[in-house]
């Protein structure tokens, strides 16, 4: 990104004075997002992530617009996953707090209140694409697009371990389970990987155990959990540990995996496949764009949040990059003119590299960004980064077909919406 990218003033940070010739109003950005109760993990990782970007841009002068400097201010607000706090917590912080950019981790508590944000034309920014539709313009998802990733680590694995060549997998029956779920099937069917057997659970009602006993009688090679949560993903590893399974074991989501080597042993968890690195990771060091210091960002997050590292500890903040490269692009922080900078070049730097707005196949609207993304295995007890797949290519050659296994679960943007009251949501992320 720019010379004023978060790396850069992360690795000086300190070494500047404040300045505050220039500045002017503070800026406000509203985050929305569960911080207590069981879903936590979705919302507080990202909040504390945002806060040392936050803390970074105001350490260097603030956001430079037409040559003014303004402070950056979070306003966060505790939806804890409800649909009413967050009817409640979007009037807060637009009507009285006036925000120019919301984070949200979406779902169902943006629905309820996604018209309204729509109407006031308020740059909003999704964890979930699913969100996405033709009628929600001024929402973005740049920063993942799941579960549109998980291809890469299915076809890293039918490259570099083709013995692999018998699937089971497990999902959970809701807004993000089925969709990767779609993903998934079209991953394996196009790297010639049979699925053996598919089970389909409620989040709410869901024994491991059993799961993994039906799944292993099978005789897999590969056990799947999809876009499983959090503590479901620990059950499961466990179980299979506890079974005596010997393959490979494959999901989107590894968080807390030294808890998971703990309570299995090194030897079972080294080879697991996942979809989000530390960013400590040797890989990320030798790259040069957004977050090119990366481990100087993943050292501060432990340092001041030890412990809670998480896959949504930075990936707030990475939208707060691109926003922020835009908004000074642009020269003014109003939705339209920000939302235009980021489309004007048809590129954008995201957390991995080079990405382009894409998703009107999908989700109806060209609003996420696609581009490379990392494959993560365990190996000696870390997480390292063994490839950088490529989505788009992965795209140009099968997105007909994930198309399909979208529509046949259900899962496509208008599907979605004639169905939208009786939509079912995340449950928890935590452990």
């Amino acid at each position: 990104m720019g010379s004023g990218s978060f790396a850069h003033r992360l690795a000086v940070k300190g070494a500047l004075p404040r300045l505050t010739a220039g500045v002017a109003d503070t800026i406000n950005i509203g985050f929305m997002a569960p911080l207590t109760g069981p879903v936590q993990s979705w919302g507080l990782p990202g909040l504390n992530g945002c806060q040392i970007w936050a803390d970074s841009i105001n350490r260097a002068g603030g956001l430079h617009l037409s040559g003014r400097r303004h402070n950056i201010r979070l306003v966060p607000f505790d939806c804890q996953y409800d649909a009413k706090l967050a009817m409640e917590g979007v009037r807060q912080l637009v009507q009285d707090r006036d925000v120019k950019l919301l984070l949200a981790l979406g779902g169902d508590t943006l629905s309820p209140v996604i018209d309204y944000l729509t109407d006031r034309k308020l740059l909003t920014a999704t964890l979930l694409p699913s969100d996405l539709s033709p009628d929600t313009p001024y929402l973005i998802a740049p920063s993942e697009v799941h579960p549109i990733y998980n291809v890469t680590g299915v076809g890293w694995l039918a490259l570099e371990r083709p013995r692999l060549r018998r699937v089971a997998l497990c999902s959970q029956t809701d807004a993000l389970g089925l969709p990767s779920l779609a993903t998934y099937r079209a991953a394996f069917a196009a790297a010639g990987i049979e699925v053996v057997k598919e089970i389909r659970y409620d989040p709410q009602d869901s024994y491991a155990s059993g799961m993994v006993a039906a799944m292993m009688a099978e005789a897999p090679d590969i056990l799947c959990w999809c876009t499983s949560y959090t503590p479901m993903v620990h059950a499961l590893t466990e179980a299979a540990h506890a079974a005596g399974f010997q393959g490979q074991l494959l999901s989107c989501t590894l968080d807390a995996y030294p808890r998971l080597i703990e309570r299995t042993s090194r030897a079972f968890m080294e080879g697991f496949v996942f979809q989000f690195p530390d960013f400590d990771d040797p890989a990320l060091a030798e790259k040069a764009f957004f977050f090119n210091r990366p481990k100087d960002f993943y050292l501060e997050y432990q340092r001041r949040f030890p412990d809670s590292w998480s896959a949504v500890s930075w990936e707030y903040a990475a939208i707060l990059d691109i926003w922020h490269s835009a908004a000074e692009r642009a020269g003014s922080v109003t939705s339209i003119s920000v939302l235009a900078a980021m489309k004007q070049s048809g590129a954008v730097m995201h957390a991995f590299g080079p990405a382009t707005w894409w998703g009107s196949e999908i989700f109806g609207i060209n609003n996420a960004l696609v581009g490379d993304w990392p494959v993560v295995e365990l190996r000696d007890g870390k997480a390292r980064i063994v490839e950088f797949g490529s989505i788009p290519d992965w795209l140009a050659q099968h997105g007909a077909a994930l198309k399909a296994q979208m529509i046949e679960l259900g899962q496509m943007w208008d599907q979605r919406q004639v169905r939208a009251s009786n939509k079912t949501g995340l449950t928890r992320r935590s452990i």
